[in-house]
This record gives structure tokens, sequence and C-alpha cells, in this order.
């Protein structure tokens, strides 16, 4: 949810992101917004969890790895 820290893996990368709404957005400092594609994919689910991310240059797999508030 919006306020959560999160870590995931992609494509062989780990990365940390923090959720924001979408005023706060800013991903050269890693804040991403709640209605960004990862965003958007992120939200509602739980560390362990592998979602989908739908991307404008397509779609690719996400896993969860942990989730701080």
């Amino acid at each position: 949810s919006i306020g959560c820290e999160v870590t995931v893996e992609m494509g062989g990368r780990e990365a940390t992101y923090s959720i924001v709404g979408s005023q706060e957005a800013d991903p050269r400092k890693n804040c991403i917004s709640d209605e960004s594609p990862v965003g958007k994919a992120l939200m509602g689910h739980f560390a362990g969890e592998t979602v989908n991310v739908e991307a404008p240059a397509g779609s690719f797999p996400c896993k969860i790895i942990s989730i701080a508030r």
C-alpha cells in the first residue's frame, strides 16, 4: 500500500522502491506512484508473491522480496 517500502526482484536484479501517491513520485529517488505499472502490480500483494507487471514495453514478472512500513 502507499507508504510501504518494497524490495523486489526483476530481471535478476533487486531494487527497493517506496510506494507513494502520484504527486510525490520521483523515480530518481526510487519513489514510484501507486498508479505506475510497477506500483499497480504491487498493490495488495505480499512478500513471497510474484506479480505480473503490465508495462507499455510488454509484461514481465516481479517477485516481492520484502515489504516494510
